[in-house]
Formats: structure tokens, sequence, C-alpha cells
């Protein structure tokens, strides 16, 4: 009988770290190796922004098309998977001022 067992250990990150999730954090994956299964935490006051999963036009384009998952707690837990992973505050004004940011999953 073979039997495989792998151990993974996701990482969770602080979007922004000590700042949140708010204005200019489009860099801030930069130099971070992420994960299929790392959690993302975006932690921001309700009501001043919301955390969208976009696709990459959506990223590129600063819109949320139908459909797109909107989270909106102020503490929002996202699983990364593998692959391209885009997320955009939606509010006016917030995405082009760097409200968002592309991560790469391994």
């Amino acid at each position: 009988m073979l039997l495989h067992c792998e151990n993974v250990w996701a990482a969770t990150y602080a979007v922004g770290d000590d700042n949140g999730w708010d204005f200019d954090v489009d860099t801030w994956p930069n130099g971070k190796t992420f994960r299929a299964g790392d959690v993302l935490v975006f932690n921001y006051g309700p009501g001043e922004h919301d955390v969208n999963s976009v696709n990459q036009q959506g990223y590129d384009t600063c819109t949320v098309s139908s459909g797109a998952k909107t989270y909106e707690t102020g503490s929002d837990r996202i699983k990364l998977v593998k692959g391209k992973n885009y997320f955009i505050c939606s509010f006016p004004g917030h995405c082009t001022n760097g409200m968002k940011i592309a991560i790469n999953a391994l």
C-alpha cells in the first residue's frame, strides 16, 4: 500500500501590514512569496472601503463586474487560489489611488 502525506502550512498575511487595506497598498505584495491556501486579512473601517475579488481586466480598469465577490466586514479573510488573485476597492477613486493588489500564488 502506498500512502502519500503532505504537510501544508498556510501563511496568514495582514494586507498593508500595520497600515491595513488603504491607499497606495498596491506595492505591498512586492518581495513576498504567496502560496495557494495562504490567507489574506484585509483590515479597514467598514463603510470606508470594501474588497472585491476581480479578474485582471477588473484590476487593470478598476471595475467590478457582476458576479464578483464583494467583502465588507472590515476584517475580511480571503484564501488565495493557485495562480493570479486580484483585489480592488470599489469606492470611487480608491482603486485608481493604489487601493488594489495583484498576487500570484504558487
